[in-house]
């Protein structure tokens, strides 16, 4: 989970050992597997991954589809499972970590941040905050039932659209996008199997239900996201190409995650985000994500 505030805002022989849920761990103490509880969760089983994940050697690989690849890639994700890991493990959770903006004028700026989320159904049903902290200001933004509020010193206000849209790209257009889009009842199409620098890579585009394109360039050795591409309209209505580059890959959890995000907005770095520490499975209070305004009514009927 990425985020761009500064507008006010191979394959399934890495696993990783089992690490307790709800064990708040620094990511970077995930590179080596953890020992063994003594009575540890039983992980979900390979039968219960409805797809069959295809071969990407010899022959079979001429026959890949976009969504066997999409599969791979989830499976990954997932212990070498998959969806169903992925769904048990990461339900809620906080992130916390460091966010450096470099401005227009070559100045960066380093933030705190935390991201804490309760995942629905889809997408559209999640809820979630970022919570940011800067030399110059400090806020929040909640998304909720459809709807997107901040806060400023304990008052609420609304975010301009463009400061909305990007809180709400972190969600749209992060990883989660390929891991969930059967969730979100996105499609998926392959579009090319291509070199880059040395990089055998599968390039995945998904469509979401508003028409969003977002293109993953999925390496072929680890079928790890190396990164992902999309537009937004900018100043005048000339698109605006976007960048984020992900590195550094550790397990928390039993899940893949990139430590390192970097952002780029036409070619030019915008912000580096690096996570410090990520806990799945941790009770989030209700109210972390209720508008001030239903809090008050709540208290007082």
């Amino acid at each position: 989970m990425v985020y761009r505030l500064a507008k006010i805002l191979s394959v399934v022989a890495l696993l990783a050992g089992g690490i307790g849920m709800g064990t708040a761990l620094p990511v970077a103490a995930q590179q080596q597997p953890a020992t063994a509880a003594a009575t540890p969760t039983p992980a979900p089983t390979p039968a219960a991954t409805p797809f069959k994940l295809p071969s990407l050697t010899g022959s079979d690989s001429k026959n890949v589809t976009a969504e066997g690849i999409a599969e791979w890639v989830i499976a990954i994700y997932g212990a070498g499972i998959g969806r169903s890991v992925l769904d048990q493990v990461r339900r809620n959770g906080t992130e916390r970590g460091e966010i450096i903006r470099l401005g227009a004028d070559g100045r960066t700026e380093t933030s705190d941040y935390s991201w804490r989320f309760i995942r629905g159904a889809s997408a559209d049903k999640d809820r979630f905050r970022v919570d940011q902290k800067s030399p110059t200001l400090e806020y929040t933004l909640v998304f909720n039932a459809g709807q997107t509020w901040g806060i400023i010193n304990g008052s609420v206000f609304v975010p301009r659209q463009e400061a909305t849209d990007d809180f709400l790209n972190q969600q749209r257009r992060g990883l989660d996008t390929l891991l969930r889009y059967k969730e979100n009842g996105s499609t998926v199409a392959l579009l090319n199997r291509e070199k880059q620098k040395g990089l055998d890579l599968y390039v995945v585009e998904v469509t979401d239900k508003e028409k969003r394109r977002t293109r993953f360039y999925v390496s072929a050795k680890t079928m790890r996201v190396l990164w992902l591409e999309y537009e937004e309209p900018g100043a005048g209505g000339t698109p605006v190409k976007f960048v984020k580059k992900f590195s550094d890959y550790r397990y928390a959890q039993n899940t893949l995650i990139p430590k390192h995000t970097v952002i780029f907005e036409d070619g030019k770095q915008t912000q580096e985000i690096t996570i410090k520490t990520i806990t799945y499975g941790v009770k989030l209070d209700d109210s972390l994500f209720q508008h001030p305004d239903k809090q008050a009514t709540s208290a007082n009927p």
